[in-house]
């Protein structure tokens, strides 16, 4: 089976922000489309029909004389062979409408805003859900009769129409009332729907009102395996087909997913032992949310210190004694609020029984530090290992089987709950990575669900009707009604009944702003008391990239960076981030510096950061741009940039793009690295001088991730990264396997650097410089352990200090500035006074002293966190009162506090 795309990341062009698909090896979408044969050509639907009573077309070709109309075919034989249409079916009479689609058409599909506009005349609409059952083309001929258009028709807008008002009200999937099972499903373009349970075939019955597919029985179908016959129209497949799938909104599942599962959430033999009363964490709101985003597998699949039976899987976190876990709970004192859990829905490409799973048959620790031998051994058993970060959904409210210690049922379920529970337990409240942007598959695909239930709904589909794919996956259309309920529900689901205290959006950007915020008024209104989970803490943050078909609010207005400022929902900003590092993910040359890699001040010698005069320009300006990052990414926020002018956030340039955009501190999520893209310390590598010493290479993996913790707003980490976590350079590693991805908790086991040249699919181009930091290039525990010291200590300050979790974007104003901001400031030093403190990241290679006159007189004192903390080298850092001057050891970021004394 083809593996999928797993990461991508943007960067900014111009004012677009451009996809950047590091790999598109996707899971077959459906049939690849055939040739284009012009206007006769009924693989393509081209027409829309919009609404019960429109049709929209791209092409008018209305001349005088010519007849449109629509023509279904129950039995879907309808063809064009030499020119002509043959098969018989049904037509209904269109006339275009003068003026084409009306003004709230437009406004509803404003990427059809100039199709022509044709109306269904009255006589032919009373047929319409009938004709919605079977092929639906639309053709025009000539005066003289010759056919000059036939093509396909998307029916996504008025299945809406007719339905959506009923069917967004109604309860899918399993529910069980007053012992008796109910299973429901919308299918209204279906011809028949059956319940396959257990042994029996059993007929449902349709509501025409809302197209919904129910059948109800005993509640001994509580626990059986159950699955849909469905017989529908296919247009990928082009005939009439029985689809054999299971529920879109199952709760639980067969291994690898073959059945669906009739079960009670809500029953008390799938609650852990004191699950009812569960207390969480205290709720940090999201503007002080300090994340540790986490992959379950990596997290024990390679833990000596978990239990056996247990690495990989759910139940590793409810070992107390793993040193994992004990970590965790490190971070968590330090204070660390959140885990994020990388994908943890049924995913579609890893064999769910350990029995199936392969594993590379080679000595991998064999290998040399730079051999391309463990990625070429890796990579041919990548498909069918136990390893994937998750961004390939198959059903979206069940727990992936794979990380449980039996997929075949519910012990799932339990597990997760335990999961949940233990990381509540040890202080962490618990995020989940979600996916409802794509789907694994559409069409026929085994792996599909929606598309071979409702075809041609769920996916957001491009203007000749193919499956829009710019996640390098089956994109979904949450501008859909039933697509928009399936994100609610389930969601509400996850919170409600496995107390999931957030959630982050993959790929958010491909939602309506609207969806989102619908997400956002269920969850606000679960209650302890009704719900068991009080919704309004549940915090909610995403991707907010712009690109692809629905770029530029082209079909909606989306939930991208600029349009979810002022919601509270929070969008990752890349702007910093990339200061911070240097260049972007995807440069031909991985040497481009910044401001923590030694950008003019700590050069390396790669041609690609030019002149000594060009980079200390570039230095000044990425300046410019994490400034506004440790204001929390406020696009009104007023100081003085670089070049000694008064901007706000939104005139600082990033790649033509406004680097402020919030409205309030919350509104941007800050990160030096996340799983996407090369890890902080591989970037690092890449980027810092090669004969930098490891104890220096530690220091500036801090001050990097400094810039994120010391911001307004939330921010976010990789797992590992502040012990510097490595995977051998891969820019890519959702396929990786466990080789390249673990989590080395035990700092003599090393940080994953030089396991071998990173995998040749998306790393191969880079093979020439990475090659030799291979074998160069190296950091011991000590490091390992005075970063992860250092990054603890910062997060104390962070999670303690008022200064940092201001409210509002005038109280930022009022209390924050940069000092030494303009012409004569140092270039590879940021001063921020922040209230009562004054931080000093000081990148450069020496130690250099910042005077703030208007501080001469104040006394201040190095931090008592820093001051008592794990680095020495801070602690030489210094303060003269009469002067102002406040002296900094080079590679450190230090924090001043205000004294009483």
């Amino acid at each position: 089976m083809a593996n999928q795309l797993r990461r991508r990341n943007v960067a900014a062009t111009g004012t677009v922000l451009a996809l950047v698909a590091a790999l598109c090896t996707a899971i077959p979408a459906g049939a690849a489309p055939p040739p284009d044969t012009g206007p006769l050509d009924l693989t393509k639907s081209t027409a829309q029909w919009i609404d019960r009573t429109t049709v929209a077309v791209k092409d008018d070709g209305g001349a005088a004389g010519t007849t449109t109309r629509l023509v279904s075919d129950q039995d879907g034989k309808l063809a064009v062979e030499d020119g002509e249409l043959t098969g018989t079916g049904r037509e209904s009479a269109l006339r275009k409408v003068p003026g084409g689609l009306s003004a709230a058409q437009r406004a509803k599909f404003p990427h059809l805003a100039r199709y022509a506009a044709y109306e269904v005349v009255p006589r032919d609409r009373e047929h319409t859900a009938e004709d919605l059952t079977g092929q639906v083309i639309l053709t025009r001929h000539e005066s003289d009769g010759t056919l000059a258009t036939a093509t396909g028709v998307q029916t996504q807008g008025v299945l809406d129409d007719l339905y959506a008002a009923r069917a967004t009200k109604a309860a899918l999937g399993p529910v069980f009332r007053e012992g008796r099972v109910t299973l429901s499903v919308w299918a209204p373009t279906a011809q028949s729907v059956a319940l396959e349970l257990g042994g029996e075939h059993l007929p449902m019955r349709r509501d025409g009102a809302s197209g919904v597919w129910s059948a109800t029985g005993p509640g001994r179908w509580s626990g059986e395996n159950y699955r849909f016959a469905v017989k529908v129209w296919s247009p990928s497949a082009r005939a009439v087909v029985t689809n054999k799938v299971t529920d879109p909104y199952s709760l639980a599942l067969t291994a690898d997913s073959t059945r669906s599962i009739a079960v009670d959430l809500g029953a008390k033999r799938l609650a852990p032992e004191g699950w009812a009363s569960l207390k969480k964490p205290k709720a940090v709101p999201l503007r002080n949310a300090q994340i540790q985003e986490l992959h379950i597998r990596d997290f024990s699949a390679t833990d000596r210190t978990a239990k056996a039976r247990h690495r990989g899987t759910y139940r590793a976190f409810t070992g107390t004694r793993s040193k994992g876990s004990r970590h965790l709970r490190k971070l968590a004192r330090a204070g660390t609020s959140y885990v994020h859990l990388l994908p943890a829905f049924d995913i579609a490409t890893v064999p769910e029984r350990r029995a199936d799973q392969q594993r590379p048959a080679c000595d991998l620790a064999s290998f040399a530090a730079d051999s391309d031998k463990q990625q070429e051994c890796v990579a041919s058993f990548a498909a069918d290992d136990a390893y994937n970060w998750g961004y390939d959904p198959f059903h979206y409210t069940v727990p992936e089987g794979s990380y449980a210690t039996d997929p075949d049922g519910t012990r799932r379920t339990v597990e997760f709950r335990e999961m949940v529970q233990a990381l509540n337990r040890d202080g962490l409240r618990v995020v989940m990575d979600v996916v409802y942007n794509h789907t694994a598959a559409s069409g026929q695909d085994p792996k599909s669900v929606l598309d071979r239930i409702v075809p041609g709904y769920y996916h957001r589909l491009l203007a000749d009707g193919t499956v829009a794919t710019s996640t390098c996956c089956a994109n979904t259309a949450p501008e859909n009604a039933m697509m928009g309920k399936l994100v609610v529900d389930s969601l509400v689901t996850w919170a409600r009944q496995y107390k999931v205290d957030g959630f982050r959006f993959d790929l958010m950007g491909h939602h309506p702003k609207a969806n989102i915020l619908a997400v956002r008024a269920a969850l606000d209104a679960l209650t302890p008391e009704k719900d068991g989970v009080d919704g309004k803490r549940i915090i909610l943050y995403g991707e907010g990239w712009d690109f692809g078909e629905a770029a530029d609010d082209a079909r909606f207005v989306q939930a991208t960076q600029k349009n979810m400022a002022g919601t509270g929902i929070a969008t990752f900003s890349d702007r910093a981030r990339d200061a911070v590092r240097g260049g972007g993910p995807f440069d031909d040359d991985p040497g481009a510096q910044g401001f923590a890699s030694g950008l003019y001040t700590d050069p390396n010698p790669s041609e690609a950061n030019g002149t000594p005069a060009e980079q200390k320009a570039r230095l000044l300006h990425y300046q410019d741009l994490i400034k506004v990052g440790l204001t929390g990414n406020l696009a009104d926020y007023t100081f003085t940039d670089s070049a000694g002018r008064r901007v706000k956030g939104s005139d600082v340039d990033y790649n033509g793009a406004p680097a402020g955009y919030a409205a309030a501190p919350g509104d941007a999520l800050a990160y030096a690295d996340a799983h996407d893209n090369e890890t902080l310390f591989d970037a690092l590598a890449f980027k810092l001088p090669p004969s930098m010493t490891p104890a220096d290479r530690s220091r500036m993996q801090v001050l990097a991730m400094a810039t994120a913790a010391l911001s307004q707003g939330p921010a976010l980490s990789q797992a590992g990264t502040d012990r510097l976590r490595s995977k051998s350079l891969d820019r890519n590693s959702y396929d990786s396997g466990d080789w390249f991805n673990a989590l080395h908790w035990d700092c003599r086991d090393g940080n994953g650097f030089g396991r071998g040249l990173p995998p040749a699919a998306d790393n191969k181009s880079k093979w020439a410089y990475g090659k030799p930091l291979l074998t160069s290039v190296g950091v011991g525990c000590r490091d390992i352990e005075a970063t992860s010291a250092a990054y603890r200590d910062l997060l104390r300050i962070r999670t303690t200090e008022p200064a940092f979790g201001q409210r509002t974007a005038d109280q930022v104003q009022r209390t924050l500035s940069f000092p030494l901001s303009g012409r004569a400031e140092t270039p590879g030093v940021i001063t921020l006074r922040a209230d009562d403190l004054v931080v000093v990241f000081n990148a450069t290679p020496e130690t250099r002293e910042q005077q703030v006159r208007d501080a001469a007189g104040i006394k201040y004192r190095l931090h008592p966190v820093q001051a008592k903390g794990a680095d020495r080298s801070v602690k030489s850092a210094s303060y003269e009162s009469s002067s102002g001057i406040f002296t900094v050891p080079g590679r450190t970021v230090a924090v001043f506090s205000r004294s009483a004394r």
